[in-house]
């Protein structure tokens, strides 16, 4: 079967014809539909040598994100059938520590110890004609859902899910939320917030590109991320600080602009994987301002934000790819020329 690879460190990622991965005991097989590219995938492919294989092998298929329907089951694996159309969950755990018992597999507290890693980042993952997923458990329903509509819910639906509900207590009549970074997960987070707040939505960019995507799903405000952007806002809204920062960059500059527009109690939420770093302590931020730094999702949740998708709520705005074309998804990425997310449908 074909699989888009990364075979060596520091080079683009390949297709390449692998043997097709037979199910183990527990184990599902699934005929992948779609795949997601991620900016967590570009981050782990931009990793030194030395950092990169001392947790990720080589080569390994990528893609974090993906769909398919139930091809064939391992011995003992029971709760699908052969024809489901599924959507596979990430981050897997233990499936036996507290956290797991409660859905929350992203902060499994025995992954590491155990070896566990998400597929695509860690062993083999969804830019395949097919996959293997350890467990059932980690599959969930898409029905009636488009497989390459929808695919990116898993993670780009899923992570600011999982941040918004961490602020919703604040977000309610006279708050405001900014989005910085108004990309693949950016512009969900946007969509979530119209939809689970009364909060005024403000998006940030450098792109004109996404401001317009931000505005086009729901933002009352949209911005370029620069420092003047401060200004801009307290002009729209009236107050120089807002409610909630959820920061899908997380670079140093974003990271200061987020900084720079807490209040009293307001909270920074660290998203992306940009390498910033903001500072804390009862000097460095205003009273009682909190900063998080939230990982993926629950199980629970994905199914919640999936009966979000099937409400009409949220929708992810896609431009697909054949899998021979799949290595070009992730140069668009990197270049920052998509304008929502990148789906590879094999």
């Amino acid at each position: 079967m074909k699989a888009l690879q990364y075979v060596k460190v520091g080079a683009p990622p390949e297709v390449r014809e692998v043997p097709l991965p037979e199910p183990g005991p527990g184990q599902v097989r699934l005929r992948v539909t779609a795949a997601g590219a991620c900016h967590s995938d570009s981050f782990v492919m931009s990793l030194p040598e030395e950092q990169y294989r001392a947790g990720y092998p080589l080569p390994m298929t990528l893609g974090h994100e993906g769909a398919g329907i139930v091809d064939k089951l391992g011995e003992g694996a029971t709760g699908v059938e052969v024809g489901d159309s599924v959507a596979v969950y990430g981050p897997w755990g233990c499936g036996r520590c507290i956290q797991c018992a409660q859905g929350k597999e992203n902060y499994c507290e025995r992954a590491a110890e155990l070896g566990i890693t998400p597929p695509g980042l860690g062993h083999d993952g969804s830019m395949a004609e097919y996959m293997v997923v350890d467990d059932p458990r980690f599959l969930v329903p898409l029905g009636d859902l488009d497989p390459a509509g929808n695919v990116a819910l898993t993670d780009a639906g899923l992570t600011p899910y999982h941040a918004i509900k961490g602020s919703l207590g604040k977000l309610g009549p006279g708050s405001t939320a900014v989005v910085i970074g108004a990309g693949g997960l950016g512009h969900v987070a946007i969509q979530l917030l119209r939809t689970l707040t009364t909060a005024t939505v403000i998006a940030l960019d450098v792109s004109d590109d996404k401001l317009e995507l931000a505005k086009e799903v729901g933002a009352h405000f949209a911005f370029p991320s620069t420092p003047e952007a401060k200004d801009r806002i307290a002009e729209a809204i009236g107050t120089p600080s807002v409610t909630a920062i959820f920061d899908f960059v997380a670079a140093e500059p974003t990271l200061e602009l987020g900084s720079a527009l807490r209040g009293t109690e307001s909270d920074l939420v660290v998203v992306g994987v940009g390498g910033g770093q903001v500072g804390a302590g009862i000097l460095a931020a205003p009273y009682d301002a909190t900063v998080r730094a939230p990982y993926w999702g629950s199980r629970p949740e994905l199914m919640e934000v999936f009966a979000l998708a099937r409400s009409g709520h949220i929708r992810v705005e896609t431009e697909t790819f054949h899998l021979n074309d799949a290595a070009e998804a992730y140069h668009r990425l990197h270049e920052g020329t998509l304008r929502g997310r990148a789906v590879v449908t094999p």
